[in-house]
This record gives structure tokens, C-alpha cells and sequence, in this order.
């Protein structure tokens, strides 16, 4: 059986991504994501799934700093619905709560409700939604809160005050399974395949980036995200991941890869692989609508 690496506690949705990528896997938990990428360096585990970015609060930014920094290979990718609910020991009413915990991302996308709700209660920043929970289960204060899911509900065996109550329904987190090398099995996607890539420019000039981007427009490829990061060392320079619409062998994926290339200082495919469902718990759909 696959030993797949996530980041955080058992009931946390990287651990629900794990079942929906790699079904067969037995999930391992661990603290952090940079302990999730080195436990895959060092083959303590065959696989990890990561989060990438959100719709409703935007990037992972340290997991792409941790992509360009190991040697590890994008095989597969979901997009997990994230029901966010309000998690209590039993008996605790909305007037007991002095405080709520979970991860910064977690209560950002909650933020509606928690204005509305619970406006003088501090927000309390953890690694985990699922480590929130467990906190809340076992330290002695009965007035703290945890934001979570329904799964470490059950786990840590929480009352659930308040269901779905992020800001915008539409809320869904791109997951990344990842390997060593290339994937040697098919994981599940929705159809049509997607190439990551990370590339740095040397010496920029007016237009550089422009025409950096616009291989692929020559070559009939469509970029479907843009993120930019710090080119640590170098004030001032930016290091692009791009998603593109195709993969590394496909003929004119190929060629724009080739000519990106000559132009650039550094380029590294971060890999091809299944474009990603939209799931909401059991129910999988080709789009979020």
C-alpha cells in the first residue's frame, strides 16, 4: 500500500484529498509542508498531496517555493470542495465562545461569518483545521472554538454550532499529488491533461516577459495560471510557474518549451498530468457549477 504524506491531523481535508487522489494510499500525517516535502525526499512515504491555492483566499505560496526547491513531480491534481464548520465541546452555545482557532486560511475564508457572528472573539492562527479541532477536544477552556470539518468533528467527537459557514459556497482548494519521478499509474482527472512549469528570466527588459508569455500564444497554448514569486538573492527578479493547457509531449507544447528555453535562464517542468476534478464530498463533477 502507498504511504502518502499530507500536512496536519487526521480529519483534515489534505487527508480527504488523499482519498480522492490515491484511494489505495494509507494518509500520513505530518506537522508541516516542509516536513510533508522532505519525508517524500527521503522515501519515508511514496507520495504527497498538497494544497496549491483556493478560490475564495488565493495562493499557497510556500508550497510553490517548496515545488521549485525539491525535485519532485506534479502527477495529479483535485479541486476539493472545503465545507468549513463551527466546531464545540458538547453543551457550548454561541455566548461561551471566547476564542476560535484554525489555520489562517481556514478563518479568512470564513470571515463573513465570523463578523457577523462572533465580531469580539479572537481569531487564533494553527497549522491545521484538523489540529484546531483536536485542541479543542482535549485542553481544559471549554470557551474555544475550532473551524473544521464535519470528518474531525467525528474524530475528536465535537458538536457541529454552525454548518457550511464559509464566505462564498463556491469555495474549493486545488490539491496537488506529487512523486518522486513521473507517475507510473493513471491517477483520477476530468479529462485532457496540464503541464506546470517554473521558469526564470536572466536580463529583463521592456517587453521581456510579454514575449516570454507569447510563445505560447504562437504556439496555440492556452495559460491557465500565472504565479510569480521572489528570485531569493536577487531583489528586484521574479521566478513564473505557469499552468498550460496540454502536456510536455504534445508536439506544440514541446516546441514552445524549447524556444521558452533560449530565452530564459532556468527552466523546469514541474510535470504533466490529469487535468483535476471538482468533488464535493462523494459527488464528482467536471466543473464547480
Amino acid at each position: 500500500m502507498q504511504r502518502v504524506a499530507f500536512q496536519g491531523e487526521v480529519g483534515a481535508f489534505s487527508e480527504e484529498a488523499v482519498g480522492v487522489l490515491m484511494p489505495a494510499g494509507r494518509p500520513v500525517p505530518f506537522p508541516s509542508f516542509e516536513a510533508v516535502f522532505e519525508a517524500l525526499m527521503r522515501e519515508d512515504v511514496d507520495a504527497a498531496v498538497v494544497p496549491i491555492e483556493n478560490t475564495l483566499f488565493g495562493s499557497v505560496h510556500v508550497n510553490y517555493d517548496l515545488l521549485r526547491e525539491h525535485e519532485v513531480r506534479i502527477v495529479g491534481e483535485v479541486n476539493l470542495r472545503i465545507r468549513h464548520n463551527l466546531l464545540v465541546r458538547h453543551g457550548v452555545r454561541y455566548e461561551n465562545i471566547t476564542c476560535v482557532m484554525s489555520h489562517p486560511q481556514a478563518l479568512g475564508q470564513c470571515k463573513t461569518f465570523l463578523r457577523s457572528h462572533l465580531p469580539d472573539v479572537e481569531q487564533r492562527a494553527v497549522y491545521d483545521t484538523a489540529g484546531a479541532a483536536k485542541r479543542v477536544a482535549t485542553i481544559e477552556d471549554r470557551s474555544v472554538a475550532a473551524i473544521a470539518s464535519i470528518k474531525a468533528a467525528d474524530v475528536y467527537d465535537l458538536h457541529v454550532l454552525a454548518e457550511s459557514i464559509e464566505s462564498n459556497h463556491q469555495n474549493y482548494t486545488r490539491f496537488l499529488a506529487l512523486s518522486r519521478s513521473a507517475a507510473t499509474r493513471s491517477l483520477p482527472g476530468a479529462g485532457g491533461s496540464k503541464t506546470s512549469i517554473v521558469y526564470a528570466l536572466g536580463k529583463t527588459e521592456p517587453g521581456s516577459l510579454f514575449r516570454a508569455l507569447s510563445i505560447f500564444a504562437e504556439n496555440g497554448i492556452d495559460l491557465l495560471k500565472i504565479e510569480s514569486r521572489p528570485l531569493i538573492g536577487i531583489p528586484g527578479s521574479y521566478m513564473f510557474y505557469l499552468d498550460l493547457d496540454g502536456s510536455a509531449t504534445d508536439a506544440n507544447v514541446a516546441s514552445a518549451l524549447s524556444k521558452l528555453q533560449g530565452m530564459a535562464d532556468f527552466v523546469r517542468v514541474l510535470g504533466s498530468y490529469p487535468r483535476g476534478m471538482w468533488v464535493d464530498g462523494s459527488s464528482i463533477t467536471a466543473s464547480p457549477a
